[in-house]
Formats: structure tokens, C-alpha cells, sequence
């Protein structure tokens, strides 16, 4: 590599993958405060025994008991009786975690069902089934009838995430487990029945699943185990568990076994025909529901892409939820407070107990009732994707025009039980203004003209307040003056919308100084929302807000708010350019949001947040205050102002996130605001480019806006979304500089160092647009083949080229290392060489003497001196018999010792060879210049002993017609057999993971590898050994009646890095050891046959004449 402008690229490229990299990582170590409440118990863990020859010995069942008596084992398994739970745990988990789920759970049995609000409640949407479903008719349980009996497999801890084959047994014993539970309660059913005990109620049927991590994942492949009895799983919730691919996909057979289960569940779902398309059978899976949680932007272990069910389950069987959408929840937490965080675990308890049917004491059978319970207990009422002027509450649920008289029949009523008395209303107030207020519960109606205020595109309504509906505040829709010629009476035309308003998360409550002294503004706690078709053929809107003493059963809140607004949308638009967030990096981008400006500001980013987090940040600049008449003394600093917090509500972000939903962000004065999409992949939609955050602040008050991304938060979120495929294209990037290796041979020209290969690769603009830009160019082309949507397609551009400069940066870095230990190591060994040889002379040490005359005799064996004339052979079988009996890395890594020992061989000759040359040169030739014409007279110094220490092919090659020197062509072959030292590093590190599972594994039963993951790495071993030389660069093909030809090693590489890149693309990086494994194995054949044409005397492809010497 010569030039500075290559020095330069490659400096620049390091540098930032340096500092990427380390700001990724204080962005995932710095602590994070996720709000959760820590949940406790008293935890009794009872052992279920297994059948011999069933369960595993490795492995073990358990059943949870709360409460801090000690118990009769023998006895409590007697009074089985509930519904059964089974708790998987994830990667490296203990059945342990099982304890606050279920302490939890049985809290919650014996304190009821939650308390029951007013807000509106999710229901199923039309692509759920929610046509066909009589919501009406369906409601939750006022009682649980029945408890919940939790159990828990004991998997040791092991890592599932790193091995297929542990992930395999893992559904094995899990199968086992179900079959035991289900058979315990029918052996505790007969012993009470033996002794006369009560035996009320039906024995389970099925097994209800709950699986964390990598446990939700076994929990849906032991469905499809072809052992697991009829209906023995109904339904299944996941948390946090990656159920697209796995967290971390670089073992081929964790990978396949990922995509085979995958696959089994989409048949599930299919209709069962004959060839001729006549029907035969439901699908098999349509009686199983599964849910899956995801713990949002926190959860750095599995992101919330992976943890999605689309295409997997249908939207009539199951649906992802994130954490911070979650009714009652509200939160992003970490990959293990999902288990403990109590806001969750609570939701989840009340959701199980709620699956229950009170009449029979079991679960529901029908799959769209359970798919309710867990839309209307974990949903919110807010909908998962938000259009600015299309969504609607109520449009969405009535036709557009519908007759006065037929939409008093809405739902939207308040329950008749509820306290409230019209008569108890003082006397009304006509709002004049677009904006209403109310700071107290007053008992008055505030009456707001529909046609007035609503005027001049004006058509919107938005309300926030944290008065309670029913019970604290009520709205109604009257109809115009006109329609008082209806034989009904004006209640019976009135429409109540209260049950619209909707439940959002509300930040602390202010401090009182005193018991009924407000000192700044309530958070809002609920948000309503009317469109233009909501208040079609509607006069007036009216809102009711009762008494202090109506509320009964509980204090009122001590800071009562409420604001409501006509506004226009288009108004209230405030959008940031990617040039603008880009800025933002070094500056700050504010915005100035005056007096009477809309409740609801859409703020529109062209970059989605889930690439570029920004920290948006709110400050009150003003509340009016100085145009009060207050003298300006009073009004003062309007920062610090006691009226200014007084009158303005703290804002309220809502953030709509393509991937998992509903982002809330309360008490928004400065937050950095992340959501989960996950854009400019291969399968992201036009969606995920964007985001949207709806900003609910007080009309009253104007503010000063400013967003800033986080450098730290921005690179966590690059190297999280990106890493597998940053995994594929460092693979790609070695395959594209051995190519550019392969070609200098073949057009006989000095091979370059990897690190020289790798920044020829870089340069603009031919090497980069071939290399970087045609494997995108060819995945959307296979896109438009398959009839897939397309991704955002600048976005998806730029990321992929951002991840292959970072992925040559990364192969830059690891190529200097490892060229640094080479250099380091080779200069010992001369320097430690060099010395002995002159101890040796002058010293005689007996030992040591001892020990080499010992080392020839051992050397001048027969079985010795074999194994040193074939080295490749030696190492080949040893590799080979370490991946298949032993583990696959363990292979790899002779076989990277292998090439770090050739390495360090050609680059210890090269080194001596220069040395010794440079050495021999000031001996051989003495400069001396006679006469004024500068003449030189050369004089040879050169003495016998100096020429016996040079190879032979030193000194042949010393004249001027010599095209390369032995120590330059021990440099090439050491620069090739580096790359391939780089290319099998990378693959062995891919299955280190594995490797670290088997080792925690060692001395509890091992079992031999996956026949995948071995001959896979068998064909890999193969490349390494069958092109451990340069000379072995093409293939020769010959077939019957067809010329023969031959296929350079060169385009063998490209195609294996175009391969490698979209691999890398579709977050399989795992897939780019297929590729190494077929020119192995290809190498390998067509290196017996040329061997075995040789023997024969047949004639065959040679390789090309070199000028290198070796």
C-alpha cells in the first residue's frame, strides 16, 4: 500500500470503526433508570419426578409454591387442581425466574381482577377477526374461578443461543415436561378420587407456555414436535424471546434449525386440501395462540425486529406487543427486568387468570376469545399506527352518515351504576374561544359550538385531562336545532362519548406544599380525540365535569386539568429534514412554538428515530403572563414563574413506531426519544424511514423546541440493528480481497498484502460500485422477482454502504493485529535463533545438548519423517476428526494453526532472507571512485562462509535478469496464506459462541456435533488446505462431448463475496459458510481428479507460468 491517499483512506476507515465502536459501547454500559417497581416473594420450588428413560438426568421439572410455610410436598402435588404453566427459561436462565410471574399470579387470584376504568379498550381489528366476533356479548371475568399453577424446567443454565443442537434437546425435555405435567394431574385426580377427596372439575387438557429469551422460541418448536400430544398447547407468550432468526446467527445449524421450525409453523397455518384443492382438514395450528411481548428499545440482547411474529403466525392467531405500549405498563426495560419488572408481571398475571372460562374452570377454547382477552388486557386504547388526519376513534366504528336516532345506540355510554347527576350541575358556561380549560372540578357544563369554533378547517377535536371518565368528567354530542321535530325526547338524541377518551400514562404528581394547594400543573392522564366524521350532523359538544363531593370512594385528584381545542392539523405541523438532524450532531436545531398554537403538534422526522435518537427537549418561554395585567415584578423570570407551572400541563409525546407500536414519553421537558424501528434493511418497509411523534402541549403557553442526536445512543443503535449484517460483509470484503490476491497470480503480477487488496477495493469509483452497490442492485432485483415490497431505496443504499465501510474497517483492524503478532513473533524467533547460534559456539550446555540429540531421534522415526513429508495430509485428517468427533471450532483452529505456523515460516524466510541480503550486499561490493570522471571501481569482499548461509535461490536470483527474489516471493506467499488465515479466523469465530456452550457442557453426557455444522466445517478445512498455495488458482471442468474449461480461482471469490453480502443483507451472515464450504469441497474434488489424470498420464490444466521463485 503506497500513497497517502490510500494511507489516508485506510487511517480515516480505522479511526472511525474505532470510535463507533467505542461510543457503541458506552452508549450499552452506561446505566439506564427503566422505572420498574422490584417485585418480591417467598418462593418454594417442589421436584417433580420423571418417568425413567424419559427425562434427561441433566435436566429437571419443578413446581412453584408462595408462601413462607413449609409444606407437605407429597400432599400439595395431591391438591393439584388449576391450570397448568409452564416457564421455559432462556440462554444461560434458571427455572428460578419462574418466581415473580408466578408469585404474582397468585396474588392476583386472591385479590380479584383488576379494578375496572372507563377508558377505551382495545378490540380486535378486522384482519384479527374482529368483524366476526360479537364483542358485545364477550366480556372479562368479574371473579377468577381458578388459580394458576406454575411449573419450571431446570436447563442448567445452558446456553441456548449459542448451539442448535442444546436448543434441539432443549425442545425434547420441554415436550417430555408437558406430557409429565399433564400426567401428574391425572395421578393427583385419582389419588384424591382413591381416597375419597373431593374431585370437582375436569382434568387439564392442555399446557399453557410461557417462555423468556430463547425459551419462547422452544416453546414453539416443541409444539410442532412430532411427539407432543393433540392439543396439549393452546397457547403460548413469549418474552422477549427472537422468533424471526436468532440473536446472534452465525452458527449454520442454530440458523437452520431457526429457519425449519419457522417453516413447519407457516404450513401449520395453511388449509389442508387435496391436489385437486378440495378441502380436507382446518389447519393444524389454528387452536394456537401465540403473543409475543418485546421489552422494547432497552432490550439490548434481542431486538424487537426479531421478536415479531409477521409472517409466522397470522394476525387470527397471535400478535407482538412492545413494553412500552402495554396497558398499565408504559415502559422499556432490559433483557431480565422483563421477568421481574412488577408493572409487567402483574399485567401478564391478571391477563392469564383472565384466559380462564368461569363456567367451566379452563381456558377458553375458542381461539378469537383468547386473542381478545389479550388484545383488551395487554392493547391499549390508542391505536398501534396513527394517521394525522384519517384516524379517527369513532370514525373507524360508525359509517359516516348514520340518522340521529340510530347513534344513540353507541357504546360509548357511561355504565348506569356510576354515580352522576345532571341536576347537580351548576349553571352552564358557553365557551366562546377554540381553546377550553378547566383547573377544578367545578361542577359545571362548558358548552362549545361545533359550526363556530369549528370553522375555517378547524375540524378537529383533541381533549386532555386527568379526570377520570364517568365518574369525572362526561361528553356529549347534541344534535342541531333542526332536528327538534323528532318524536324522541332530546336525552334520547343526545350521544354520550365518553368511553372515547383513552388512557395514557401520566407522569409524577405535582408536589403540594400543603393539603389542597395546587403549586404547578396536573399531568394529563387521558387524551380525546374527534374527527370531522365523528361530529357530522352534530350542533354542539358539550363537557360535564363534576363536583368535588360526587366522587366517591377516593379522593379527587388535588390538581384537577383539563384542556380541549378545535384545531387545524395542517397547522400544527413542524417537520425536520435529514440535513437538519444530521446537523444536530454538532449543533442544536430549535424551533420556536408561540402562543395559541395547537394542543397536538406533529412532528414529522425524515430519519427514522430508530436509526438517528434524538434528545428532544421542551423549555416554556412563555404563559401569557405578561399580557395578564400583572405588574412586571409579579410576572418575573416566566421560567421560574409559580403561575407559568401552574397554567401549562407537562407535554406529552406519543411516538408511533412501525415495528412495535406505541412509544409514550410523559412529563416531556428533556428526553431522548428512541423507537424500535428498524430501517434501510432488506425486508424494512417505507414506513420504518420515518417517524412521526405526536406532541401534546398546553395552547397557552409557547415554547422553545430543540432536538439533538445522540452520538453514543445513535452508534448503539448502528451497531445493534446492523450487526449481522456487518458480519457478512466483513466476509464478503476477505472473499473481495482474495480475489484481488487470486488475480494478481493469474496476470502474474506480485501478490499484495491483505491489507493493500483491501484498499484497492476502496477506491472510486469502479472497485467501490462493483463491489459495494452491485450486490444491492442485484437484492432488489431478486425483491422484485419474489413480489416483495421494496425497501426505502435511498436509505437502504446508503446504510448498506455505511455498513461495508465499517465492515472494512473492522477486517482492516483485525488484519493489522494479526499482521502486527506475525512481525513481533518472526523477529523473536531470528533474534532468539541468531543468539543461540553464537551461545552454541561459545558455551556448551549439556542438556540442552541432551534434549537435541533426543529431539533428531525422535525425528528420524519412521512415522515422523512421514508426517513431515505430508503436512497438508496431517493436518487435514487432524482437523477434520477434531469438527466431526470433537466440536467444528476446534477443527477450525487447527486449521488455523496450521496456516499461523506457514505464515510464520514465510515471513521468518523472508525476514532472514532480507536481513541477510542487505548484510551480504555491504560485504559483497566497496564503493571507490578514481579519476575526475566518476568512474567506480567495484571490490568483492565476498567470502565462502557469507554465501553458504544464502539459499541457493538467493543467490541465483541476486543478477539483473532476475525477475523476483526468494525473500519477495516468501513475502507473497506469505500475504496469501494470511488471507487465508483472515477468512478462517472469521469463520472460527463464528462458532466461538458454540464452543463456549459446549465447554460449560463438558462432563454432562456430550453428544456428538450437528451434522451440519460438521460437514460444513469439514468443506472449510478442505479450502483452507486444497488452496493453501498461490499456484492452486482455477478450476478445470471437462464434461462429456464438451470442451474442457477452466474457471478462475478469481471469479470463484467474487461470486463467494456477492453470496457472503447478501447474506449479510438478510441477516443470515451464518450463510456465508456455505459458500466457503463449497469451494472446498469442489477444491477438493477437482484436485483428486487432476491428481488422478496426473498418474494416469492423461493431460491437464497446469497452472500458469510464474515468474515468483519458491
Amino acid at each position: 500500500m503506497q500513497g497517502f491517499k490510500a494511507k489516508f483512506r485506510v487511517a480515516t476507515l480505522v479511526a472511525v470503526a474505532v470510535w463507533t465502536g467505542l461510543a457503541a459501547l458506552y452508549g450499552l454500559l452506561k446505566p439506564i433508570s427503566n422505572g420498574c417497581i422490584m417485585t418480591y416473594m417467598y418462593p418454594t420450588y417442589i421436584p417433580i419426578s420423571s418417568p425413567v428413560g424419559v427425562s434427561s438426568e441433566k435436566y429437571g421439572l419443578y413446581l412453584y409454591h408462595e408462601g413462607w410455610k413449609k409444606i407437605d410436598f407429597k400432599e400439595h402435588l395431591k391438591k393439584l387442581s388449576g391450570i397448568p404453566v409452564l416457564f421455559i427459561p432462556g440462554n444461560g436462565g434458571s427455572y428460578k425466574q419462574v418466581r415473580s410471574l408466578a408469585a404474582e399470579s397468585d396474588r392476583a387470584y386472591q385479590g380479584g381482577p383488576l379494578e375496572h376504568t372507563f377508558y377505551q379498550e382495545a378490540s380486535l381489528t378486522p384482519e384479527e377477526g374482529g368483524v366476526d366476533f360479537d364483542v358485545a356479548g364477550f366480556q372479562l371475568p368479574n371473579r377468577y374461578t381458578c388459580r394458576l399453577d406454575w411449573f419450571a424446567v431446570d436447563l442448567e443454565g445452558e446456553h441456548s443461543a449459542m448451539d442448535g443442537g442444546i436448543l434441539e434437546e432443549h425442545t425434547e425435555y420441554v415436550v417430555n415436561a408437558i406430557h409429565r405435567i399433564l400426567d401428574q394431574y391425572r395421578a393427583s385426580y385419582d389419588v384424591r378420587e382413591k381416597e375419597g377427596a373431593a374431585t370437582s372439575g375436569s382434568l387439564p387438557k392442555s399446557v399453557i407456555l410461557v417462555g423468556h429469551s430463547m425459551g419462547g422460541f422452544v416453546a414453539r418448536a416443541a409444539i410442532i414436535h412430532p411427539r407432543l400430544r393433540k392439543s396439549a398447547v393452546e397457547t403460548v407468550l413469549t418474552l422477549s424471546s427472537p422468533h424471526q432468526s436468532p440473536p446472534v446467527a452465525l452458527q449454520p445449524s442454530l440458523g437452520h434449525y431457526f429457519a425449519r421450525v419457522n417453516q413447519q409453523w407457516r404450513k401449520g397455518y395453511e388449509v389442508e386440501t387435496t391436489r385437486a384443492g378440495r378441502f380436507v382438514s382446518d389447519p393444524v395450528l389454528s387452536h394456537v395462540v401465540v403473543v409475543s411481548i418485546s421489552g422494547g428499545y432497552h432490550d439490548y440482547q434481542v431486538r424487537t425486529k426479531l421478536e415479531s411474529l409477521d409472517g409466522i403466525v397470522p394476525s387470527t392467531n397471535g400478535f407482538m406487543i412492545s413494553s412500552t405500549g402495554m396497558k398499565n405498563v408504559w415502559l422499556s426495560m432490559e433483557h431480565q427486568a422483563i421477568l421481574w419488572c412488577n408493572q409487567l408481571v402483574i399485567q401478564v398475571s391478571h391477563t392469564l387468570l383472565s384466559l380462564i372460562d368461569s363456567r367451566t374452570g379452563r381456558p377458553y377454547p375458542n381461539t378469537q376469545q383468547r386473542l381478545a382477552i389479550f388484545t383488551r388486557m395487554l392493547r391499549s386504547g390508542i391505536p398501534p399506527s396513527f394517521n394525522w388526519k384519517m384516524q379517527s376513534q369513532l370514525a373507524s366504528q360508525k359509517p359516516k352518515h348514520v340518522p340521529i336516532k340510530d347513534v344513540k345506540h353507541t357504546a360509548a355510554a357511561c355504565p348506569s351504576n356510576v354515580h352522576w347527576s345532571d341536576d347537580g350541575l351548576e349553571r352552564d358556561l358557553y365557551v366562546q374561544t377554540t381553546t377550553v380549560t378547566v383547573l377544578a372540578m367545578d361542577g359545571r357544563r362548558r358548552w362549545l359550538d361545533i359550526q363556530k369554533l369549528g370553522s375555517n378547517g378547524k375540524n378537529h377535536f383533541v381533549f386532555v385531562t386527568n379526570l377520570a371518565p364517568c365518574s369525572g368528567v362526561r361528553l356529549h354530542l347534541w344534535p342541531e336545532k333542526g332536528t327538534s321535530t323528532s318524536n324522541l325526547p332530546l336525552s334520547g338524541r343526545v350521544v354520550e362519548v365518553t368511553l372515547k377518551m383513552v388512557s395514557i400514562p401520566s407522569g409524577p404528581a405535582p408536589t403540594q406544599i400543603e393539603p389542597g394547594s395546587q403549586t404547578e400543573q396536573a399531568p394529563p392522564s387521558a387524551v380525546f380525540w374527534l374527527g370531522p366524521e365523528d361530529m357530522h350532523g352534530f350542533r354542539f359538544l358539550t363537557i360535564s365535569v363534576a363536583p368535588r363531593p360526587t366522587v366517591s370512594g377516593r379522593p379527587p385528584p388535588a390538581a384537577s386539568m383539563a384542556v380541549g381545542q378545535f384545531f387545524n392539523p395542517e397547522e400544527g405541523k413542524i417537520e425536520f429534514p435529514p440535513l437538519s438532524m444530521l446537523q444536530s450532531f454538532y449543533s442544536h436545531k430549535e424551533t420556536l412554538v408561540k402562543e395559541d398554537h395547537p394542543l397536538a403538534l406533529n412532528l414529522s422526522f425524515a430519519l427514522s428515530l430508530g436509526l438517528l435518537p434524538v434528545t428532544l427537549s421542551l423549555k416554556t418561554v412563555g404563559c401569557g403572563i405578561k399580557n395578564s395585567g400583572l405588574p412586571d415584578e409579579a410576572a418575573g423570570n416566566v421560567d421560574n414563574s409559580r403561575l407559568c407551572k401552574l397554567r401549562c400541563f407537562p407535554p406529552v409525546a406519543l411516538v408511533w413506531d412501525d415495528t412495535s407500536g406505541l412509544h409514550i414519553f410523559p412529563n416531556l421537558y428533556s428526553e431522548t426519544i428512541v423507537v424500535d424501528s428498524s430501517p434501510a434493511l432488506w425486508g424494512s418497509t417505507r414506513d420504518s424511514e420515518k417517524t412521526t411523534v405526536l406532541l401534546l402541549v398546553d395552547p397557552h403557553c409557547s415554547y422553545r423546541t430543540s432536538i439533538t442526536v445522540s452520538v453514543t445512543a445513535a452508534s448503539s443503535r448502528f451497531l445493534l440493528l446492523y450487526s449481522p449484517q456487518i458480519v457478512g460483509f466483513s466476509i464478503a470484503v476477505i472473499f473481495f480481497a482474495l480475489m484481488r490476491q487470486a488475480r494478481s497470480w493469474d496476470l502474474d503480477l506480485p501478490i499484495p498484502s491483505m491489507l493493500s487488496a483491501v484498499e484497492s477495493n476502496l477506491r472510486m469509483p469502479v472497485p467501490i460500485f462493483f463491489l459495494a452497490i452491485v450486490p444491492i442492485l442485484v437484492s432488489l432485483l431478486l425483491t422484485s422477482l419474489m413480489s416483495q415490497p421494496f425497501p426505502p431505496f435511498a436509505s437502504f443504499i446508503i446504510v448498506s454502504v455505511v455498513c461495508y465501510l465499517f465492515a472494512n474497517g473492522f477486517i482492516i483492524i483485525l488484519i493489522l493485529v494479526t499482521q502486527l503478532v506475525f512481525y513481533v513473533a518472526a523477529i523473536i524467533h531470528i533474534f532468539i535463533k541468531t543468539r543461540w547460534e553464537v551461545w552454541e559456539g561459545r558455551v556448551c550446555f549439556g542438556s540442552f545438548h541432551w534434549f537435541i540429540n533426543l529431539s533428531s531421534r525422535f525425528s528420524s522415526l519412521k512415522v515422523v519423517r512421514v508426517l513431515r513429508v505430508n503436512p497438508l495430509l496431517v493436518t487435514a485428517l487432524t482437523a477434520v476428526m477434531l469438527a466431526c468427533l470433537v466440536h467444528p471450532a476446534l477443527g477450525l483452529f487447527a486449521l488455523l494453526l496450521f496456516h499461523a505456523l506457514g505464515c510464520h515460516d514465510m515471513l521468518c524466510s523472508f525476514l532472514t532472507a532480507s536481513f541477510r541480503s542487505h548484510a551480504w550486499r555491504k560485504e559483497l561490493f566497496g564503493y571507490k571512485n578514481k579519476g575526475n570522471d566518476g568512474s567506480r571501481q567495484f571490490t568483492s569482499k565476498f567470502d565462502e562462509k557469507s554465501n553458504q548461509r544464502l539459499p541457493l535461490e538467493e543467490n541465483s536470483s541476486n543478477s539483473l535478469d532476475s525477475p523476483k527474489s526468494f525473500g519477495d516471493s516468501q513475502l507473497e506467499i506469505f500475504h496469501h496464506r494470511h488471507g487465508m488465515l483472515i477468512l478462517h479466523l472469521v469463520a472460527a469465530l463464528m462458532f466461538a459462541p458454540s464452543l463456549v456452550a459446549w465447554l460449560q457442557r463438558i462432563g454432562m453426557g456430550q453428544s456428538f456435533s450437528w451434522f451440519l455444522d460438521s460437514a460444513l466445517c469439514t468443506g472449510v478445512i478442505l479450502h483452507g488446505i486444497c488452496n493453501s498455495k498461490p499456484e492452486f488458482n482455477y478450476y478445470p471442468f471437462s464434461f462429456p462431448g464438451i470442451p474442457s474449461r477452466e474457471v478462475r480461482l478469481d471469479f470463484v471469490y467474487l461470486v463467494a463475496g456477492y453470496y457472503s453480502y447478501l447474506s449479510g443483507l438478510a441477516l443470515a451472515p451464518y450463510r456465508a459458510i456455505y459458500v466457503m464450504a463449497a469451494i472446498g469441497f469442489i477444491s477438493f474434488v477437482l484436485r483428486t481428479l487432476q491428481r488422478r489424470n496426473r498418474e494416469k498420464g492423461e493431460i491437464s490444466f497446469g497452472s500458469r507460468k510464474h515468474s515468483h521463485r519458491h
